[in-house]
């Protein structure tokens, strides 16, 4: 993925993507706690990075059409903003962590905000997505 060195970050930190999220989607370096993972799996799902996406889902939870229904996906939805609600744990010394969040997009059905707690694991060096609590409202 080429990155802009002035592109700002989707996951709304206000940084630029090559000093944000940037280097975590083309795997240059990993997350350190569990809100960078979320927010560098939520630009990935505003830029379109399907690798990098199965690649951070936890292996039990990936399914063998992961990448066609993510692909699919990323076609029919623009995300739009995103707000960190709440984190627990997560830290670059745990091991796991919960991070609370509202995601704001446009999709064929119209405008709304997926409202998540995500439960994120770190084994070794690396911090997976494992599932989420999930409202969307429309």
């Amino acid at each position: 993925m080429l990155i802009e060195e002035n592109t700002p970050c989707p996951c709304g930190s206000e940084k630029a993507l090559a000093q944000c999220c940037g280097p975590f989607l083309s795997q240059e370096r990993l997350a350190s706690t569990a809100e960078q993972l979320m927010r560098s799996r939520y630009s990935a799902f505003a830029l379109g990075a399907a690798d990098y996406l199965i690649a951070t889902l936890a292996p039990e939870r990936r399914s063998p059409n992961e990448r066609r229904m993510l692909e699919q996906e990323l076609r029919q939805t623009k995300w739009i903003k995103l707000e960190i609600v709440d984190t627990q744990a997560g830290s670059s010394t745990d091991t796991s962590g919960v991070v609370e969040f509202n995601a704001f997009f446009v999709a064929p059905s119209g405008a709304g905000c997926l409202h998540e707690r995500s439960n994120f694991r770190k084994e070794g060096e690396k911090w997976f997505y494992v599932d989420g609590q999930v409202e969307v409202n429309n």
